[in-house]
């Protein structure tokens, strides 16, 4: 290789207070390094984004390290393989790495994942069949014990996670009712996802609408979202009710407790009357346990049309801070991905 290619990269340039801002982040450009042996140079083809990421900008303590002060930002990753030295992988060959907010990086090769072009859209590696997927599978089957003729509700269930939820449940044989915000995403619920119910968080009914939607309580509540969501669904859950704890993104941009009296005896309360089941999980401890279970059946789920799955993929990664920041506001539609380079399968 002649000349080595320069990686533009987005890092973390101050901790966001509040919705990050532009200037919470800084556009570089390098020169990546010279490849070492057992080395990759991978070319960024789609960039996901995701909640967790907000987390990773703060240094409160949590289950990962945060992103340091002038570090390129974190992320999952399709890349192609430009340059290699390993046996591992081939030039032309497509990986899922975690190479982040950047358009080139070099990394070792053991850290890439192959992907195979001709089961699915390289892009569902950050989706469906990827973590998202996963998250929603090994969560709801492992956690919230689904069982035929139960009731699930699942908050940002028009997100990637939310929606693939509702639809192993449903194959599951459950009732699902789904929660989304605003016409269009409360409209997929029904039409895409096949949910039993499909409720707007927005609609300034939206209690009784729940309260309707489910008359015999609620048995799973897949939480995604936390604040008044929550908040109305807790009102519902049955004596029993599992409880998996994905993600609380209404609070990820909170810079002071909420107002009001302190709510933890009533919620702590609440678990001691009905014998109520609330596990937090970070999708990656079930990964040796679940994955080979996962790839079977979620393929099969994909490739049949049991499980449909959306994407929103904006251009360029200029737009990426603009795009996560839309997110954490709940203004994507889909699995939110930056298409940061040439797709070399679909052009």
């Amino acid at each position: 290789m002649s000349q080595r290619p320069q990686s533009t990269q987005i890092r973390l340039a101050a901790r966001p207070q509040g919705e990050p801002k532009d200037s919470d982040f800084e556009t570089t450009t390098q020169e990546v390094p010279e490849l070492a042996e057992g080395e990759v140079l991978l070319r960024t083809v789609y960039l996901s984004l995701d909640p967790y990421m907000r987390g990773r900008m703060s240094a409160a303590k949590s289950y990962a390290d945060p992103v340091e002060i002038g570090d390129v930002m974190v992320g999952g990753t399709v890349c192609e393989v430009v340059g290699s030295r390993s046996e591992r992988r081939a030039v032309g060959d497509v990986v899922l790495a975690y190479t982040g907010w950047q358009t080139h990086a070099v990394v070792p090769a053991r850290q890439t994942q192959r992907i195979d072009p001709d089961l699915a859209p390289i892009s569902t590696a950050l989706g469906v069949l990827g973590m998202p997927g996963f998250t929603a599978y090994a969560g709801l089957l492992e956690i919230g014990r689904p069982q035929p003729g139960e009731t699930l509700v699942v908050a940002a269930a028009a997100g990637p996670v939310g929606s693939a939820v509702g639809q192993i449940a449903r194959l599951k044989g459950l009732r699902t009712v789904g929660i989304a915000g605003g016409p269009e995403k409360v409209r997929a619920l029904s039409e895409t996802y096949g949910f039993d119910v499909a409720l707007d968080h927005r609609d300034p009914a939206f209690r009784e609408q729940l309260e309707a939607a489910t008359p015999d309580g609620v048995d799973v509540y897949f939480e995604n979202v936390g604040g008044p969501v929550a908040a109305a669904v807790w009102r519902r859950l049955n004596t029993y009710a599992r409880v998996p704890v994905c993600g609380l993104v209404a609070d990820y941009n909170a810079t002071a407790a909420p107002e009001g009296p302190d709510r933890l005896p009533a919620f702590m309360g609440s678990i001691l009357s009905r014998s109520l089941t609330v596990r937090g999980f970070i999708q990656s401890e079930f990964v040796e346990s679940h994955t080979a279970d996962f790839r079977r059946d979620m393929g099969a789920w994909v490739r049949d049309g049991d499980v449909r799955y959306v994407e929103d993929v904006v251009d360029g990664l200029d737009a990426a801070v603009a795009a996560f920041r839309g997110m954490l506001r709940g203004a994507n539609f889909g699995k939110l991905l930056v298409r940061v380079g040439e797709d070399p399968v679909r052009g």
